[in-house]
């Protein structure tokens, strides 16, 4: 049985994934894994950067914003990811990685986008 918290980010990752659509990114993996590590979102932006995205979903900001809530360990997982499908891929471009803060407002989500949010 699915959870308020789990439909929340389902629909908060898949507005995020349209968003960037919208950006002119392509998503090519949704939910990518390499061991204990997931990156929500991977998507390309033209033939030379990969975009390696965490999505945060909250109800509301009353207890912080969304974009805090990326651990340190978060990171070094995504980073461990990210090189993963670099290696995988044989990526010749360069990487980013990016933070969407997905709140729900009246019909829809409000999407904050911080582009190369860490390294």
């Amino acid at each position: 049985m699915a959870t308020a918290a789990h439909d929340l980010g389902h629909a908060g990752e898949q507005a995020a994934a349209d968003y960037l659509g919208r950006q002119g990114l392509e998503v090519l993996y949704r939910s990518y894994r390499h061991g204990r590590a997931e990156v929500d979102l991977v998507a390309r932006q033209g033939q030379q950067l990969l975009v390696f995205v965490e999505v945060k979903a909250r109800s509301s900001s009353q207890y912080g914003y969304p974009e805090t809530f990326v651990s340190e360990r978060k990171k070094q997982l995504f980073r461990l990811a990210a090189e993963q499908l670099q290696h995988d891929l044989d990526w010749p471009g360069d990487i980013r990685f990016d933070i969407l803060a997905v709140t729900p407002v009246a019909g829809g989500f409000r999407i904050e986008h911080f582009e190369d949010a860490f390294y």
